[in-house]
């Protein structure tokens, strides 16, 4: 796959929360955030000197350990940012996971459950209370939903599920806040991630789309080059 040619975006100033910052997503979204100037709050359950984590704080990245599917923890997360930081600009909502799956009939509901906790409460409780403070600066949501969420399929059907819903919720929140807050989501196809090339080996990696690619396609939806998009969900599918 070609690489992508860079772009600039002006974030000075800016204050980001970015979810999920451990993982593959979030770290490439909290180094192109950091690189066009933003203060990063990254925030994840998993610490940044964890074994698994990709993240690498810096003086412009302040890490926050929460756990986003208690909205307490939420609240209380968000208050430390506005308190620390004194605004919230962008809210990019990259906290999620992938399971794979059975039909239906054999899904444990617990199954079930940690994905609609992880995939899209995370989502919903961080917009929930976030959003007063961007409001207040006319800022912009991110999300990630999937290619997979635009149809049902076999064995995934619960993964599917959550990532429609948060294409409902990113539609739901540029319609409430139309004029004032903008909502957006990305729809990748496969992430080239360390866990996907594990448990898929075989397959072609090189179609797979970069987090980096990713990440320039959520910073210029957090940009003013993208002012008049809002409710979008942005196909970032690569080559595959």
């Amino acid at each position: 796959m070609a690489t992508a040619k860079s772009f600039t975006v002006d974030f000075d100033d800016t204050v980001a929360v970015i979810t999920g910052a451990s993982g593959a997503l979030g770290s490439a979204a909290v180094d192109r955030f950091r690189a066009a100037g933003a203060t990063v709050c990254a925030v994840d359950v998993v610490a940044p000197d964890a074994e698994d984590s990709l993240l690498e704080p810096d003086s412009k990245t302040h890490f926050y350990e929460a756990d986003l599917t208690d909205e307490s923890d939420v609240s209380e997360l968000v208050a430390s940012i506005v308190d620390d930081r004194g605004r919230i600009d962008h809210l990019l909502n990259i906290a999620g996971t992938w399971t794979g799956g059975d039909p239906i009939e054999e899904t444990d509901l617990e199954e079930f459950e940690l994905l609609v906790d992880v995939n899209l409460k995370t989502a919903f409780l961080a917009s929930k209370h976030a959003l007063p403070h961007l409001q207040e600066n006319e800022g912009s949501i991110v999300s990630v939903s999937a290619r997979s969420s635009l149809e049902g399929g076999e064995g995934d059907g619960p993964y599917r599920i959550t990532k429609a819903g948060i294409r409902i919720l990113t539609e739901t929140l540029a319609e409430e806040n139309e004029g004032t807050v903008r909502a957006n989501c990305v729809m990748p196809s496969v992430i080239d991630t360390p866990a996907n090339r594990e448990m898929m080996p075989d397959a072609d990696h090189g179609a797979w789309v970069e987090p980096a690619e990713i990440a320039d396609v959520m910073a210029f939806l957090c940009s003013d080059g993208a002012a008049v998009t809002s409710g979008a969900a942005v196909p970032v599918y690569g080559e595959a």
